[in-house]
Parts: structure tokens; C-alpha cells; sequence
């Protein structure tokens, strides 16, 4: 009985406790999870709201007391601010302004004590709203000439602050910076453009700025439509002011310029004009007006080609590379327009001579020598002033007063007063005698001698002139073919202007 009964008792009591065992563990893992957040919440790990809390209070309790007018340790060591720089684009070169725009990162490093909150490497990065609130590098760019920071969509400035004080402070800018550029050898020039960096009112004795392990980055990828960046170097200096000495570092770029726009839109025009300019040599110098046209088109394209060159740059006093090269290219096409006024003068002054010749030789008639004296002209010797003859002297004096008398019926004078007067000279030699001996008055007169000693000297400088224009004149060859002019110049011009080219890019490159 008592065995039947313990068997009965153990079935039922083993499947009442099956029955609650479900039941039993659910209570069982409830009270695990509430332990288990109990614990969490009694061992100090804060929920996110709670965090939230906490780096609010740590902030407002760093910023209690704070003055940002006082820089970290002040009264003690200078402060040593780092610099680092990144390129993200360059904009535009100017050389008309002498500036250049460029768009970069600057990330300024120091470290501020008084903003130390843990001993852990605990970061916190803020909106650049909190620089305000906080002690900043009064950093500008000393050749900075209009600056202005981004702000798409919010103000691209950033602040980093570390647990134990140091700080991060970076900003997005675009600034345009003054480049003083040489332009000797433009547009085959390479130019340094600096990025000077200073505080503008600490000195050495309170702030100390220096590059940071990698100062740029950035520069590989920059890229310019008519520069390519060579290479850039850093340094820093101590520049001596009126109110101090103070700390400047400065970034200096090497651009080379590219010359493939101006080999293009310059050199080759230029070339192909000149060229041009050579085609009138080919033709027939009877052409006046095909030769005329091309001359003068030939100048005033490189007078516009000029024009529009200098247009893109500053206005100053010394002369460029592409200066030359422009002018030698107008002086080449303008010698071409030269060269058919010297064609078109020689042929058209040979046939106005050979014209004058033969009109000459038409218009004067083979006539006989009248008498025995068919060119001679008598001169009396009462208009010489000598003292004649008196029976000279009264036929004279028959002759004046009896007008009716022609030329054939005036009395005839003796051989030793003729003078024979050639027609082909202005002045007459007045020939006396047998002998053929020249007569002379005896003298010339007081006012003649005067006058001609008070003849201007620009008269006299001015027949200097003409006698040696006249001697240079005979001195030159005479083209009886004006043709010549023409095949000389169909390879002088050609070589001078190679000669031209292979100096110019030789010195230049070279």
C-alpha cells in the first residue's frame, strides 16, 4: 500500500514541475535582464542621453572663467602655433593684376591648458561656432588682397578639441594673393608665387608659428590651364616691422607657363602672316594694286595681332619676349611693302628718264652755225664795266638807239670780244681773247660778300645733305632689270627670317 501510494505521490509531483518549468524560466531570464541593467547602470556606464549631459557640463564647466582675450600661458613661453596647408584648386593667374586666386585648407594646431577635460585621448569635435567662445591665432596672409570664407551650406570652419588641450582649428577659404611677376621672357617665363602666412599682432615674444611635419599637400593634383606647378618649397623668417618682430612662414609655388596657347594663337599667325607677305614677290610688278593690297593687309593684321596681345597684359616700361617677336614680324611684312615701292619707283623712273631723253631729242633741231659765229653771243664791254674801245663804244651807243637795226645788221664785233656760250650749262664761261682766256669782273661787291657770309647754317647743312645723297646715288648699281629686286628678295627675306627664328628660341630656350 505504502508503495503504491509513494509511486502515485512522485508521478504526480513529476508532472506538476514539468508543467511549471516554462514558466519558471521566463521568471528566471526576466530577473537576469533587470540585474544585468542594474549593474550596468550601478557600474557608471552613462545611457546616450546622460553622455549628452556630461560633455554639456564639461564644456560649460571649461568655459567658466574663460577669457579669450588672454592667450594660453600668458606671461610665460611664446606659444607655438603648427601650420599645415591644402590645395584644393588654383583659379586664376593674372598677370594684368599681378595676383592670383587659390582655394585651400588652412589647419592650425596649439594647445590651450586651460581647455584640458581628461586624462584619456577623448576627442570632441565642434561646430566652428565655438571658435568665438575660445582664445584663436589672429592668423592673416600678409599679401592677401580679398579673401572670403565658404559657407555652403554652413560655415566651412571646424574646431577639435582633445582631452588634454590641444586643439584643432581648420577653416575652408578662397583668397586672391598678390604675385609679383617678371615678365621679361613672357610668354616663355616660369614665375614664383608666395603664400605669406604671419600673426598680425603677436610677436616672436608671444607667438611662434612653424610648419607642421607635412606643411602642403594637395599640390600633385592642382591644375592649371596655362601653368604647370614645377614644384613648391617652405620656409620660415623673421620679419622686423615698426611694431615688432614677428614670425612669417611663407609657401612659394614654381609655375612654368605653357606655350602651346601661344604657339597657336600668337606664333603661328605671326609666321603664316609673314609668309604671306613674301607672296608679292612672285608677282609681276606691273600689278600695283594686287602688291599694294597684300602689303598693307599683310601690316595691318600684325598691327591687330599686337593690339590684341598687349591687351592681356600689364602696361609696363620693358620689353617682353613676345614684344620682339611681334615687332621683327611687323618690320618683315612692312620691308615687303617697302621693297614693291622700291620695285615700283626704279621701273617707273627708268621710263619717265627714257621718255625725257627722247623728247629731248626730238624737240631740239640740227640747225647750221649761222655766219662765222653762229653760237656766239657778243657781250659788250660797257655792260662788263671795262673800259672798251671808243669806236666800240659808239656803235654801241648806234645800236641802243637805232632799235630797228635786227640781229643780222648789228655791227659785228672782233673775235677777241665774243664769248661762246654753250646751251647745255646754266652758267657761262666768258671766254676773252684769242687764246680762249676767261673774263672776270673785278669783284664782287661789299653786299654780296656779306650775304654770303650771313647765309643760315641750315642752308648749308642742308646742301651737305643733298651733296651726299647725290654721292651715295652715284655710288649705288644701277637695275637695269627690275625683276632682280624681285628674285633677290624671294631669298633674302626667307633666310634673314629663319636666321631670325633660330636666334630668337635659341636664346630663349637655351
Amino acid at each position: 500500500m505504502s508503495g503504491t501510494r509513494d509511486n502515485t505521490f512522485w508521478g504526480n509531483f513529476n508532472e506538476s514541475t514539468m508543467r511549471r518549468v516554462p514558466a519558471m524560466l521566463t521568471f528566471f531570464w526576466a530577473l537576469l535582464v533587470c540585474h544585468f541593467f542594474n549593474s550596468r547602470v550601478a557600474g557608471g556606464i552613462p545611457s546616450p542621453s546622460d553622455k549628452l549631459e556630461n560633455v554639456t557640463q564639461t564644456i560649460a564647466h571649461l568655459l567658466q572663467g574663460y577669457d579669450i582675450r588672454l592667450r594660453p600661458n600668458f606671461g610665460g613661453d611664446p606659444l607655438y602655433v603648427g601650420m599645415d596647408l591644402t590645395i584644393a584648386s588654383f583659379d586664376h593667374i593674372s598677370e594684368v593684376n599681378m595676383d592670383y586666386t587659390i582655394t585651400m585648407y588652412l589647419n592650425q594646431y596649439w594647445k590651450d591648458e586651460r581647455l584640458a577635460f581628461s586624462s584619456d585621448d577623448e576627442v570632441l569635435t565642434l561646430s566652428g561656432d565655438f571658435a568665438e567662445k575660445i582664445w584663436v591665432p589672429d592668423t592673416f596672409f600678409a599679401n592677401d588682397k580679398n579673401s572670403f570664407l565658404h559657407d555652403v551650406t554652413e560655415k566651412n570652419k571646424m574646431v577639435r578639441l582633445y582631452g588634454d588641450g590641444s586643439v584643432t582649428y581648420g577653416m575652408r577659404f578662397t583668397t586672391t594673393l598678390a604675385c609679383m611677376m617678371d615678365l621679361h621672357y613672357y610668354p616663355l617665363d616660369s614665375q614664383n608665387c608666395t603664400v605669406e602666412i604671419e600673426s598680425y599682432g603677436y610677436t616672436v615674444t608671444d607667438v611662434v608659428m612653424y610648419w607642421k611635419d607635412t606643411p602642403v599637400t594637395g599640390v600633385e593634383e592642382a591644375d592649371l590651364p596655362q601653368f604647370t606647378i614645377t614644384g613648391y618649397e617652405t620656409n620660415d623668417r623673421k620679419e622686423s616691422l615698426a611694431t615688432g618682430v614677428y614670425q612669417r612662414l611663407s609657401l612659394s609655388f614654381k609655375l612654368q607657363r605653357n606655350i602651346g596657347y601661344f604657339i597657336f594663337q600668337t606664333y603661328l599667325p605671326s609666321i603664316l602672316i609673314v609668309m604671306l607677305s613674301w607672296v608679292s614677290f612672285w608677282i609681276n610688278h606691273e600689278a600695283t594694286s594686287a602688291r599694294v593690297a597684300l602689303g598693307i593687309t599683310t601690316v595691318l593684321t600684325m598691327t591687330t595681332i599686337s593690339t590684341g596681345v598687349r591687351s592681356s597684359l600689364p602696361r609696363i616700361s620693358y620689353v617682353k619676349a613676345i614684344d620682339i617677336y611681334l615687332v621683327m614680324c611687323f618690320v618683315f611684312v612692312f620691308a615687303a611693302l617697302l621693297e614693291y615701292a622700291a620695285v615700283n619707283y626704279t621701273y617707273w623712273g627708268a621710263r619717265a628718264k627714257k621718255k625725257v631723253k627722247q623728247k629731248l631729242k626730238s624737240d631740239t633741231p640740227t640747225k647750221r652755225q649761222e655766219g662765222c659765229y653762229g653760237n656766239e653771243e657778243i657781250i659788250e664791254l660797257q655792260e662788263l664795266q671795262l673800259s672798251p674801245i671808243p669806236s666800240i663804244r659808239k656803235r654801241t651807243f648806234a645800236s641802243q638807239s637805232d632799235p630797228s637795226l635786227g640781229a643780222a645788221q648789228s655791227p659785228r664785233f672782233p673775235p677777241s670780244f665774243r664769248i661762246h656760250r654753250p646751251h647745255h650749262g646754266l652758267g657761262s664761261s666768258y671766254g676773252m681773247g684769242a687764246g680762249g682766256g676767261s673774263l672776270r669782273s673785278r669783284g664782287r661787291s661789299r653786299a654780296s660778300r656779306q650775304r654770303d657770309q650771313l647765309q643760315p647754317q641750315s642752308q648749308k647743312m642742308l646742301q651737305t645733305i643733298r651733296r651726299g645723297a647725290n654721292a651715295l646715288k652715284a655710288s649705288l648699281p644701277r637695275i637695269r632689270d627690275v625683276n632682280v629686286i624681285d628674285k633677290y628678295s624671294r631669298v633674302v627675306f626667307p633666310v634673314t627670317f629663319i636666321l631670325f627664328n633660330a636666334v630668337y628660341w635659341s636664346f630663349y630656350f637655351l
